[in-house]
């Protein structure tokens, strides 16, 4: 029994890493206690969304506003991050592409039995220190890896250029100014624009039971905050 103990208290101590590199996790057979999240940065901006949607058919104006309130509400609670509109080390930019109304199902008057509602965002998270995109769209399976960014090519003692020749460069990416709602922002890593990740949440509502379009819009809005800030996590 004694030996079973002595043994035992030897593998917890080989488990635990040496007090001058432990970060205050464990980790136990592939599991470990550290968060989800990126934890290099600390805070988070979070503006108002834009809103593209068309406002003639259904109540849209002022889901622009619900929906940042509800990402702050979901960062705050479920991530490391605090959420701060000055000063952040990230910026989260949340636009709103579309909002639609489906009927699904007819009364035998010709009313409205069930419907459902579509909210489809756009959104980047990006590094304000580097401009580095920290959202990356889902790789599909057998596409490949990302190329590694191709350097300039340098007039070194083995390179074919002749000495005192100017590095090779790319074309120029144009850099006029353009209107708020078109502004570009461009990945540092491809030098293209950055490609938002493309997020949809759906919403029922059933008047004979007392629910509304606003009922439908809140459960859309919840649902897509969690979504968003759920793609914020690390990969596994």
């Amino acid at each position: 029994m004694n030996r079973l103990w002595y043994l035992l208290v030897l593998g917890c101590a080989a488990s635990l890493p040496s007090c001058a590199t432990w970060d205050g996790h464990f980790d136990i057979l592939g599991y470990s206690t550290r968060p989800n999240y990126d934890t290099r940065y600390r805070t988070i901006r979070v503006p108002i969304c834009r809103n593209r949607t068309y406002m003639t058919v259904t109540p849209v104006p002022g889901l622009e506003m619900d929906l940042q309130r509800a990402l702050v509400r979901e960062i705050q609670q479920k991530t490391p991050y605090k959420v701060r509109q000055d000063d952040a080390d990230t910026e989260l930019l949340v636009t709103i592409v579309n909002f639609q109304k489906n009927l699904l199902n007819y009364t035998q008057f010709n009313t409205v039995r069930e419907a459902e509602t579509v909210l489809t965002v756009e959104f980047l998270w990006r590094d304000l220190r580097t401009g580095e995109i920290l959202t990356k769209t889902a790789r599909r399976f057998g596409e490949p890896l990302d190329p590694e960014p191709r350097e300039a090519l340098l007039a070194t003692a083995d390179s074919l250029l002749p000495q005192g020749s100017k590095p090779i460069l790319g074309p120029a990416t144009p850099t006029g100014p353009l209107p708020a709602e078109e502004e570009a922002i461009l990945d540092p890593a491809t030098k293209k624009k950055a490609v938002p990740i493309v997020m949809r949440s759906i919403g029922h509502f059933r008047p004979e039971l007392g629910e509304s379009i606003t009922t439908a819009m809140q459960r859309n809005i919840d649902r897509m905050a969690v979504q968003i800030v759920s793609a914020l996590e690390q990969g596994w």
